[in-house]
């Protein structure tokens, strides 16, 4: 297992990690072993939300580390201040709420990488980084960062942080994969185009990405014709996109390995740090995600792979 540093956190994290959204109360046995599994190949980081699972993907988590005894070894990354059916709530009361009940459900007194998991523009991003810092200091907070921001936001955000001596965010969590979204999965999310890589890449901005490998599009399961997956086929149903897994199947057969995994390390061999978000459910998916990490791709595969030129 690979790991990177986030400024903030004194612990490294493991470039995979663990996503959390099915983690309910009645299959806790089965979140404990995928989670047990985890660990013992190398990971420590899990992705959870406030919003998840209506709450119980961070009480399982809470549970899970305090029977095992283990919350040192884990770095958890939980987001809130999701908007609700009222509009955006990126605001300091709701905040402060998610966050104390995140505590609460994980069962620790800090949260190693805390995220907003949504952004409102009306928000000054100085004011974001002020209500954020208080928490910082308070040490529920270690790092902060967020997912669906877009990177000028994160760049004001980081300008204010640094001129009025702050912490600023540290890691940004959109969607990062090889086939590229045709729009939002949802509405308010953020997939990170050719402009937002080269602003991480020179700012070298630790990129955590959900949906690293597109909903399963690499697995084989899908082509042009099995249409059944809505989300899918609105998100991901395109004709560069079925150029993009036929030249992943031919360096998969050239390189021994399957498209999925070289999905997988196209997110990992970005030419800034990145972690990715995955969901393996089972041993075999866990163990495919591990040896996907480990393969390195040179940057003449990585722009054949992206359509940037015709041959590798």
């Amino acid at each position: 297992m690979e790991y990177i540093q986030i400024q903030g956190s004194p612990k490294p994290v493991s470039r995979l990690m663990k996503g959390s959204d099915y983690f309910f109360h009645h299959s806790f046995e089965k979140a404990a072993a995928n989670l047990d599994a985890f660990l013992a190949i190398g990971g420590n980081s899990i992705d959870t939300a406030h919003i998840y699972c209506g709450g119980q993907s961070e009480e399982v988590i809470g549970r899970y580390m305090q029977e095992r005894g283990n919350r040192e070894q884990i770095v958890i990354l939980t987001k809130g201040a999701h908007h609700d059916q009222n509009g955006p709530r990126v605001s300091k009361e709701a905040i402060q709420a998610d966050l104390e009940v995140s505590l609460a459900r994980l069962q620790t007194d800090y949260i190693d990488l805390y995220a907003l998991h949504r952004d409102d523009p009306a928000v000054p991003a100085g004011e974001v980084i002020e209500i954020l810092n208080e928490h910082v200091r308070a040490g529920s907070v270690r790092a902060i960062g967020v997912s669906n921001w877009t990177w000028q936001r994160i760049k004001e955000a980081n300008e204010y942080a640094e001129a009025n001596g702050l912490v600023g965010f540290s890691f940004n969590s959109p969607n990062l994969s090889l086939a590229k979204a045709n729009e939002p999965f949802w509405a308010g999310c953020v997939s990170a185009d050719e402009e937002t890589c080269a602003w991480h890449e020179d700012q070298q901005f630790p990129l955590l990405s959900w949906s690293s490998q597109a909903r399963g599009f690499f697995t084989g399961r899908f082509s042009p014709e099995v249409r059944d997956n809505a989300d899918l086929v609105r998100v991901f149903y395109s004709d560069d996109n079925w150029e993009r897994l036929e030249r992943a199947k031919q360096l998969a057969e050239k390189k021994n390995v399957s498209a999925i995994q070289i999905a997988l390390a196209y997110v990992l061999n970005q030419p800034f740090p990145t972690c990715a978000l995955i969901g393996a459910q089972s041993a075999e998916e866990l163990h495919s995600c591990d040896a996907g990490s480990l393969i390195q791709l040179t940057k003449e595969e990585m722009d054949w792979l992206d359509l940037a030129v015709q041959k590798v």
